[in-house]
């Protein structure tokens, strides 16, 4: 076999003189097997999972886009002690719950301290009333421990502290022994604001809330007065044990009784903005919201009892209002009047933003949210009522604006949230109370269940209203959610050391 015959069969044969030496880049081999690699691989990742999708998720994945993401491990590994860090855990998560925390974000909270403290093999599951903690490593007995939470009360001060102590916990520099310390100490320490002042805030904010909606000066004055009455009706009511269904209905009759009163007596005010200015406070539109954000991020058992405790003050406030209003009727009051819409020009938009913000302060000092928070939430306020009124001019409808005014505040306030160091809900709540319009919630409820030669009207009207509000829980959930990938930009406050990706993962 000649050369040329080796070469066309493949073998190597004896170079002839003047024939070019073959060069290695004109044999392309080991780049087609590495090309055809790649493309197998690329190939194989589009059809084919990362994962098994059966493969549980790990408990520490839920952490991911919340505040206290890549928890620091501390030095140490796991304690010895693990029956303390549950029972501390389950103390922290219960003081959240009762200072009006969501759902979501107790059990974040919980997941984040477990994962923090060192122990792993952890559970938990959170209901409308209690929360339990399963711990079970391989090979020895598990531990599951349950709080019931039997108790609520309006404490976002106290809210905002237990969030800074778990920040702190995640970020490793707080031990459990301190951590405990520290939780005593807030459970033991005052709210910021005396009962009086809360009192008088109310008062103040039910008279704002009807400049604002045009009732006049001489409604404003009316309902800041039938609002102290509540007040102290309602602390009177509450010492006594009475259920809070009967003193929402009390405060319901004691409102729209006044309103009516002073309709009788031919004194010029309007009994709708009146009776709205009343029972704003009333309302229970914090719980319906965080009802409304707890079945929105998956948790359909703690947002159906919060539900049903909506809808039992809903009914008890119509049921005041039915008989203030058969009242009314025997003292030759017309019922219909109530419902009446203000006829008082509203004041101007740089008066009606400057009431908007005083109000904001107000409810703040209601919910006895920490001093230094009371700005930045009314601010918010502002510029969620500012942009309700903005998305009204370009043609928007009412049902639609809110719910844009509310996905506004929520990117606000989980910027800002982050920036302070506090929870979104702390500064989200207070800032979408006028875009829960009070009216046309108490209008429909009067006409259906009053009213009924019109009850039709009534179900419409009932139906825009929540609707209104589902709209606004729902805005509020999807800015927050639309704010977290712009809180992983730069250093945020304290709150970036849970941000930062260099921290130790816990898988």
């Amino acid at each position: 076999m000649n050369a040329e015959d080796a070469r066309k069969a493949g073998l190597p044969g004896k170079r002839q003189p003047g024939e070019p030496r073959p060069s290695s880049k004109q044999i392309p081999t080991v780049q087609q097997s590495r090309e055809n690699f790649a493309a197998k691989r690329g190939l194989r990742r589009l059809v084919q999972g990362e994962m098994p999708p059966t493969a549980p998720m790990s408990i520490v994945d839920r952490l991911a886009g919340s505040p206290y993401a890549n928890p620091m491990i501390q030095v140490g590994g796991v304690d010895n002690s693990v029956r303390k860090t549950i029972d501390f855990t389950l103390l922290l998560a219960e003081t959240m719950f009762r200072f009006g925390a969501g759902a979501l974000e107790v059990e974040t909270s919980m997941i984040a301290v477990t994962a923090a403290l060192g122990l792993r093999n952890i559970e938990v599951d959170i209901t409308n009333q209690s929360v339990s903690i399963n711990h079970a490593p391989k090979n020895a007995t598990p531990i599951t421990l349950l709080r019931v939470v039997r108790s609520w009360t309006n404490n976002y001060a106290g809210l905002t502290e237990v969030h800074q102590l778990v920040i702190d916990i995640v970020g490793g520099g707080v031990g459990r022994e301190e951590a405990q310390q520290r939780l005593n100490e807030i459970l033991r320490k005052p709210k910021p604001y005396a009962r009086w002042m809360v009192t008088l805030g109310s008062g103040v904010f039910a008279a704002f809330v009807v400049a604002v909606i045009g009732g006049g000066l001489i409604g404003a004055l009316v309902s800041m007065a039938s609002t102290l009455l509540v007040g102290l009706l309602s602390r009177t009511l509450a010492r006594w044990r009475v259920p809070d269904f009967f003193v929402t209905a009390m405060g319901a009759f004691l409102v729209t009784a006044i309103a009516l009163a002073f309709v009788r007596f031919e004194i010029p005010i309007q009994p709708g903005a009146v009776v709205t200015g009343g029972i704003l406070l009333l309302l229970p539109s914090g719980r319906l919201v965080s009802a409304v954000q707890d079945a929105i991020n998956g948790f359909p058992v703690t947002a159906a009892g919060r539900f049903l405790s909506v809808f039992l003050t809903f009914g008890a406030i119509v049921s005041g209002i039915a008989v203030a209003s058969a009242l009314g009727g025997l003292l030759l009051v017309s019922s219909k009047s109530v419902t009446e819409a203000p006829q008082s020009v509203p004041p101007p938009l740089y008066l009606a933003l400057l009431f908007v913000l005083l109000a904001t302060i107000l409810i703040g000092v209601v919910e006895q949210t920490s001093p230094r928070l009371l700005l930045p939430t009314a601010v918010i306020g502002v510029l969620g009522y500012s942009v309700l009124i903005l998305v009204g001019h370009f043609g928007v409808g009412p049902r639609l604006a809110p719910a844009v005014a509310a996905a506004i505040v929520g990117v606000l306030a989980r910027l800002l949230a982050i920036r302070m160091g506090a929870p979104q809900l702390v500064l989200a709540v207070p800032s979408i109370l006028f875009l829960l319009t009070g009216l046309s919630i108490f209008r429909a409820m009067f006409t259906l269940t009053i009213a009924t030669d019109s009850a039709l009207d009534g179900v419409v009207g009932l139906f825009n209203a929540l609707v209104v509000i589902m709209g606004v829980a729902a805005g509020v959930v999807l800015g927050d959610n639309l704010a977290r990938p712009l809180s992983k930009l730069g250093k945020l406050g304290k709150l970036s050391v849970g941000l930062d990706s260099r921290r130790n993962r816990r898988r």
